[in-house]
């Protein structure tokens, strides 16, 4: 029987972490429909089934609804389960759960203890641990063991988080201006979509013969094109660490032996020279931590994750406790989509 599973987006990053899953539900010989509750869609192919309205999800009848979103319409049909948008950045996101979720697909040690502890004090949710489909087509071509060498003539990537408590791009922006001219490195720049539109606008204009700003949608499309990282509180910089380069930080929320911190801009010098000439110790952190975080190189968490879907429905779909009311959030969701029919 053909199944029959719901990805559900709410910004257009949803793409590039769920098309690994539509690749596997189709090699499976299973349909995929795609709904979106903000910016995404347009973007899809003409080989991608675009649901536009929540009767048309309903007539459907997805048997999951698979989502990068903290939360999930509830009034959809089928088992809800959280892939993430990303890694843990400055807080654990363990404290976003909400109660929309039947099924947790962790993406490594670290967190599968931490939602498997909540689960266990909560009830309302199950936790399999899959690895992150985003990486799965990453993995499959770069996945092997030991990082490249470090170019002749080094390429930087720069990338910025939007929060501007959290966000080192106007701090940083002069050295790299500086350092993108002498010719020493080269440059890629990257920023958060939701990066202001001023400071973007900065960032633009300093596109020259050593530094190209990038418009990628997909950052791990980037990562084999350098040697090292420059970013802060990131949840992007998790995902070069899996790559085995290393990584500078500005003020990181949460900084550790397998990131270089640094936290005056005087410093940014100093740390791309110890990065870039990858000292063993700083080297075997980064490979502990990015083990802990995502430790599957395969290139197959998309079926992991159907897997856990799966096991969870033929194991009767429920949890040992029902799930909050969330009335609040729930009535948000349903004013947003225009939908006040049963669930």
């Amino acid at each position: 029987m053909t199944k029959h599973y719901l990805l559900y987006g709410s910004e257009r990053y949803a793409l590039a972490i769920l098309r690994p899953l539509q690749e596997a539900i189709r090699a499976r010989g299973h349909e995929a429909a795609w709904f979106f509750d903000g910016p995404g869609g347009e973007e899809l192919r003409p080989d991608e089934t675009f649901l536009r309205t929540t009767r048309e999800v309903r007539e459907f009848k997805p048997m999951a609804v698979l989502t990068s979103s903290n939360a999930v319409p509830h009034f959809f049909p089928g088992v809800k389960v959280e892939v993430f948008h990303g890694f843990d950045a400055g807080k654990p996101r363990h404290i976003y759960i909400r109660g929309f979720f039947d099924l947790y697909c962790t993406t490594g040690s670290r967190d599968t203890q931490a939602f498997t502890d909540k689960a266990r004090e909560l009830g309302h949710f199950a936790v399999k641990e899959t690895g992150w489909p985003k990486l799965d087509p990453f993995m499959r071509v770069h996945g092997a063991p030991e990082p490249p060498p470090v170019r002749e003539q080094p390429v930087i990537l720069y990338h910025s988080t939007f929060s501007p408590s959290w966000s080192a791009a106007p701090i940083l922006y002069d050295n790299i201006r500086e350092m993108s001219r002498s010719g020493r490195w080269r440059w890629i720049v990257t920023l958060h979509p939701k990066t202001a539109p001023e400071t973007v606008a900065k960032y633009k204009a300093l596109e020259g013969d050593y530094l190209r700003f990038a418009t990628e949608d997909n950052i791990l499309d980037l990562f084999p094109q350098v040697d090292m990282m420059i970013s802060d509180t990131s949840s992007a910089l998790n995902e070069f660490l899996l790559t085995y380069k290393p990584v500078v930080t500005f003020k990181n929320r949460r900084p550790g032996p397998q990131l270089i911190d640094i936290d005056s801009p005087d410093q940014l010098l100093p740390s791309i020279e110890k990065a870039l000439a990858r000292p063993p110790e700083l080297m075997r952190a980064i490979r502990e931590y990015a083990d802990s975080i995502h430790p599957y190189r395969d290139g197959h968490s998309s079926e992991r994750v159907l897997d856990a879907v799966d096991d969870f429905i033929a194991a009767g779909a429920r949890n040992p406790k029902p799930k909050p009311g969330n009335w609040w959030r729930k009535l948000k969701i349903r004013k947003r989509l225009g939908y006040w029919g049963r669930a």
